[in-house]
């Protein structure tokens, strides 16, 4: 980039909220511009909340590459042979994996019980019990929580080892992600410390020893820029396939649509934007963009605070612009 693009780039960045704690923007696989700020450098991982979705989904489909689960249409309570139905509950046994990545599962809620979840000694058991009910099975119901978290016991119980286990040997150790170690968190003073501090590391797990699948993840802008390069390459990251292309075709392109959330399409747990471009998106404006006709890649570290600016229509308006050639 010229001197003018880059002053125009950093102006830009500075119209953006003052939570951003770091910025890698990637064109033709080459950085093009990389910032951090807050006391953040290089070396640091942030909390990116739900962008920790996106990033399990890649887990499901090596997963499914394997053969440890068989496919997306398997029943949901193939994994969980010790859970008790109740006899005038129908509708869970009908629920698929597929349901539970496309946000098209039903729920025994209006509103999310977060703190249900996050209270309770058995949070994959919690979500199982709220799993079904009356509502239709197909209708896009966006489950920030509970969901995404019976997928990880679904893994876990799939593959015989920890979702980080699994994640380091097949995921993180090739693309060079350091993830070293499951986080506890036994309070709410000790989850403001941890959440809050740039040397944390690791992933969240719940009382059972379950890594959240929905949130809890810690990664820096680089490794979130390798997790979008992948992505655009189909999966193949030095020259080895990590995650099947198949299983990204079918992840990046649309299953359903949250129509009362911008009227988004949604993959497998990852947000469709547009013919020609998706993303992870998280609370405080995390984001892993990908867009594969420009060969852009985007990620941004955040942390947590109301109301921040839509970072996509930031990216299409501001930043892809710049980088149009």
């Amino acid at each position: 980039m010229n001197q003018d693009q880059t002053r125009m780039l950093e102006e830009a960045v500075r119209r953006l909220d003052d939570n951003i704690t770091g910025i890698l923007i990637q064109k033709d696989g080459e950085t093009r511009y990389e910032n951090y700020f807050h006391g953040y450098s290089a070396e640091n991982a942030a909390h990116v909340y739900s962008v920790t979705k996106s990033v399990f989904s890649a887990l499901i489909g090596i997963a499914i590459e394997k053969d440890l689960i068989h496919s997306v249409e398997q029943k949901v309570l193939d994994f969980f042979s010790d859970y008790k139905v109740l006899p005038n509950e129908k509708t869970i046994q009908h629920i698929t994996i597929k349901h539970l990545l496309t946000m098209t599962a039903p729920y025994k809620y209006e509103t999310e019980p977060y703190l249900l979840f996050f209270t309770s000694p058995d949070p994959v058991r919690a979500a199982l019990d709220l799993l079904g009910g009356e509502k239709p099975i197909g209708a896009f119901h966006y489950a920030a929580i509970g969901g995404t978290h019976i997928l990880s016991g679904i893994l876990s119980r799939a593959t015989g080892q920890s979702v980080l286990a699994f994640a380091q040997e097949n995921l993180f150790a090739p693309l060079g992600i350091r993830v070293p170690n499951d986080i506890v968190i036994r309070s709410e003073e000790e989850h403001g410390r941890i959440m809050n501090d740039p040397n944390t590391r690791g992933w969240v797990v719940d009382p059972r020893g379950n890594n959240f699948a929905s949130w809890g993840l810690f990664l820096s802008p680089r490794e979130m820029a390798k997790i979008g390069q992948l992505y655009l390459s189909g999966g193949i990251w030095e020259c080895r396939q990590i995650v099947p292309a198949a299983w990204i075709a079918e992840s990046t392109r649309e299953h359903s649509r949250a129509v009362e959330l911008g009227n988004l399409a949604y993959g497998y747990l990852w947000w469709i934007i547009d013919s020609e471009s998706f993303a992870a998106l998280g609370d405080g404006g995390n984001v892993i963009y990908v867009n594969t006709n420009k060969k852009l890649v985007i990620a941004m570290t955040a942390f947590l605070t109301p109301d921040v600016k839509d970072r996509i229509g930031w990216i299409k308006t501001e930043i892809e612009p710049l980088l149009s050639y």
